[in-house]
């Protein structure tokens, strides 16, 4: 039985708010620790990385599938990937360090794991102000894809961001680095063989 796209998409859309709902429940009742602001920096920073990624997956499950539903929520999930990283930005800005730019710049400059999460949310806004249809008809598509091949550099800086940042156990950014590698060979496989097949006609 084929599902209702509608369906898919609702459904898709409840999914990426589960998390902050769940931050929320547990800022109400006590439930982030003994630090929250870094417990809420953490959480936010681990589900824009997740987001990024599911929606870097949304090529190779449409090649798999050969269904093209995915690639009508990889707006949607780029453009929550982007929510989550700039919430994990501000809450470092406003909670974290209460607007002192002085330290924040300081922390740019002199932390390899914030300057290089810096470099992130900056092609994440880029990417997510280009999303609009009448913008990507602005600049053409040829333009518009080149442009948004840019997510896939802004993958492996939040991998980084995410592996130097992690002082101790660095299995699990190792495993999203895993996980990008693998996302990121399906892609240029895919992309390989579209080019082979277009010489043999």
């Amino acid at each position: 039985m084929k599902i209702p796209f509608r369906a898919i998409w609702w459904t898709v859309l409840v999914f990426v708010f589960l998390p902050l709902v769940w931050l929320i429940y547990n800022a109400l009742t006590g439930g982030l620790g003994a630090n929250p602001i870094e417990a809420i920096n953490r959480y936010l920073g681990d589900w824009a990385l997740r987001f990024l990624l599911i929606a870097l997956a949304l090529t190779p499950i449409r090649i798999f599938t050969k269904q093209a539903w995915p690639i009508r929520l990889r707006r949607m999930l780029g453009l929550t990937a982007f929510f989550y990283a700039f919430a994990h930005l501000s809450n470092y800005v406003v909670i974290d360090q209460f607007f002192d730019w002085a330290t924040i710049w300081q922390d740019i400059v002199k932390r390899r794991f914030i300057t290089v999460g810096m470099v992130v949310i900056l092609i994440l806004l880029v990417l997510a102000l280009t999303s609009p249809a009448r913008i990507a008809k602005r600049l053409g598509a040829k333009k518009w894809k080149q442009l948004h091949w840019l997510v896939y550099p802004a993958g492996a800086l939040a991998c980084l961001h995410f592996f130097w940042m992690v002082k101790a156990d660095i299995r699990e950014p190792i495993i999203y680095g895993i996980i990008f590698s693998i996302l990121i060979i399906i892609r240029l496989v895919e992309r390989h063989r579209k080019k082979l097949s277009l010489r043999g006609n």
